[in-house]
């Protein structure tokens, strides 16, 4: 088989298998049922009610300070985040050493009147979120409580009192910070149950950045949760909702390069269920949500906690929290770091290749120079095998004859055909997988490749060539359209055609080695599977688009040495036959 036609066969499968993995649909949408007050599902159920405490007539509401709209601003070194005491929630939250274009990426979006970050809704994820005033109370610099007190009407017509508080703790140096939900009740009460379930909590209806999922292919939103020793990943389609019911030490929505993951610290035991949604609310853009079900509260006080990471995608940040004594919270154990991406049983590949840039990195301070270089070294490494290879095909051509003289001696007879032919490639001393190890080798790079110039965080930001290339971790620009094409979008893109040129020649310098052996339909294809890769990979981050453009051109280079090598060596095969002459054997006198 050709080298094209192997490429070709790699390719196409590695982007189909990415592309479903991104794109999955294979998730039923879970039918919503419609939101119901607290007021009439006890009315049907017999349950508690809870309503604010300004509704209700058995309290006196000119009893009650005036509270007044209000938002809160708390900045550590590494984020800023604006909370409001209308449900004590929070409605943005910026990371301050991260860009999204001229401003910080802010890792709650999508808000609106009626789902903002870390709301609590009581009862279970269908309610509306609290959106009544809350006192504020900030305790110091980094910590600020939100309060409020409720009525309880139980199912007897009893009424008992409870005050919900959320207390928000941040902490210099930290992406990690502490949510506590505190229920304060009067003897009275006994429990809080609404409908078999407490209340509610919500992540951001969205993580930054925002992209625009119709031209940006690469970017994602995955649901995770970590359950046992390992990490479970669900990709939902728009408008859809699934519920996770195993338990779990976090749970979170990750992006390409930035995660928001929850960890109901004092008890995974107290949340029934997390509920994943995609609901459309605003302008089309779909939310990626965790909505984690609290179940009944049994007593008349309750304080839960939350660690919630909001912050990079990144190894160094999340792995910080496994051990107590290298995060400022003391918390150990969390394995936020298996939210990372990676390529499964080949991630110590991608380990040794992200050893390999940094080592270049430190050298020459720029991604794009430590790609070139550490694809010139994969290349100078894998070329013995390359060498070899083409030898494999010359020894090939040369035992072609004898090979076909065997099988059409044994074709009746297929397993003395594969004894012959095992037997005869063995004097011969050829090995058929010769022709294919290069390839078998070269997948596996490819798909750790893929990978790592997909998800490596270091890429985010980083500068090749100014002007060209100012981000490695989106495709390259050179102008900006007023307008979308077709497959393409708005922006005009120079790497994509040089990487599709050099794809191209590569494939012609390849068939110069073997004229004649690949037909006209055979080539159309060829050619139609490289104006495919173009439109596929228009949109490809620009590092990996650097990779297989420069691979092509090194492989170039090395294909042309190697047609130099097998043109000598077929004419050193074509003069030995041309020198070879008849020997008689005079026959023997009988004595």
């Amino acid at each position: 088989m050709e080298k094209n036609t192997i490429w070709a066969i790699v390719l196409s499968t590695l982007v189909i298998v990415v592309f479903s993995f991104i794109q999955i649909n294979s998730i039923q949408q879970v039918p919503v049922t419609e939101n119901v007050t607290a007021e009439s599902t006890a009315e049907i159920v017999n349950t508690p009610v809870v309503v604010a405490a300004e509704q209700a007539s058995e309290i006196d509401a000119t009893s009650l300070p005036d509270v007044k709209e209000e938002e809160i601003v708390i900045t550590t070194d590494l984020i800023s985040v604006t909370l409001t005491n209308k449900g004590g929630d929070v409605i943005s939250y910026k990371l301050l050493e991260h860009k999204d274009g001229d401003n910080y990426v802010n890792m709650v979006d999508n808000v609106s009147e009626t789902n903002r970050a870390f709301s609590i809704a009581l009862g279970n994820e269908n309610n509306p979120i609290i959106n009544e005033l809350f006192y504020v109370e900030k305790k110091d610099a980094n910590t600020v409580r939100f309060s409020r007190p409720y009525t309880l009407k139980n199912a007897d017509g009893s009424v008992s009192n409870f005050t919900l508080i959320k207390q928000y703790t941040f902490m210099p140096g930290e992406y990690v910070f502490k949510l506590d939900v505190y229920i304060k009740g009067s003897d009275s009460m006994t429990g809080l149950n609404i409908n078999n379930t407490a209340y509610t909590l919500r992540s951001s209806p969205q993580i930054g950045p925002y992209y625009d999922k119709k031209r940006d292919r690469y970017e994602n939103r995955t649901f995770q949760s970590f359950t046992g020793e390992k990490s479970k990943t669900q990709t939902l389609s728009d408008g859809q909702t699934k519920d996770y019911t195993d338990s779990f030490t976090w749970t979170g929505v990750t992006g390409k390069y930035f995660a928001l993951l929850v960890s109901p610290f004092s008890s995974s035991s107290i949340i029934s269920k997390a509920v994943y949604s995609t609901k459309e609310e605003i302008t089309d853009y779909a939310n990626a949500q965790n909505m984690l079900v609290r179940v009944p509260v049994l007593q008349n006080s309750v304080q839960d906690t939350y660690y919630i990471y909001a912050g990079p995608r990144t190894e160094s940040s999340l792995k910080r929290y496994n051990n107590a004594a290298e995060n400022g919270w003391s918390i150990a154990n969390m394995k936020f770091d298996y939210s990372l991406q990676s390529s499964g049983i080949l991630s110590w590949l991608e380990i040794a290749l992200k050893w390999i840039m940094g080592i270049v990195y430190k050298l020459i301070p720029n991604y794009g120079v430590s790609i070139l270089i550490m694809t010139l070294l994969l290349r100078l490494a894998l070329f013995p095998l390359t060498k070899k290879s083409s030898v494999s095909t010359i020894k090939m051509q040369e035992i072609q004859p004898k090979m076909k003289e065997i099988q059409e001696k044994y074709k009746d007879n297929k397993e003395k055909l594969n004894m012959e032919m095992a037997k005869f490639y063995k004097e011969a001393g050829y090995n058929p997988l010769m022709g294919c190890l290069p390839l078998l080798i070269q997948f596996p790079i490819i798909i750790a490749m893929f990978n790592l110039f997909n998800n490596y965080f270091e890429f985010r930001g980083a500068m090749f060539i100014p002007g060209w290339i100012p981000d490695l971790s989106v495709g390259d620009s050179v102008y900006t359209l007023g307008f979308n094409l077709p497959l393409l979008g708005n922006q005009i893109r120079i790497l994509p055609l040089i990487y599709l040129a050099s794809q191209f020649i590569q494939g012609m310098i390849t068939n110069a080695a073997n004229p004649g052996a690949q037909g006209k339909s055979m080539k159309i294809t060829f050619y139609i599977m490289y104006v495919v890769f173009f439109f596929m990979f228009y949109n490809a981050p620009a590092g990996l688009l650097l990779y297989w453009t420069f691979s092509n051109i090194l492989m170039m280079g090395q294909q042309v040495i190697i047609n130099n090598m097998m043109k000598k060596k077929r004419a050193e095969l074509e003069a030995a036959k041309a020198n070879e002459r008849p020997v008689f054997i005079p026959n023997k006198k009988k004595k």
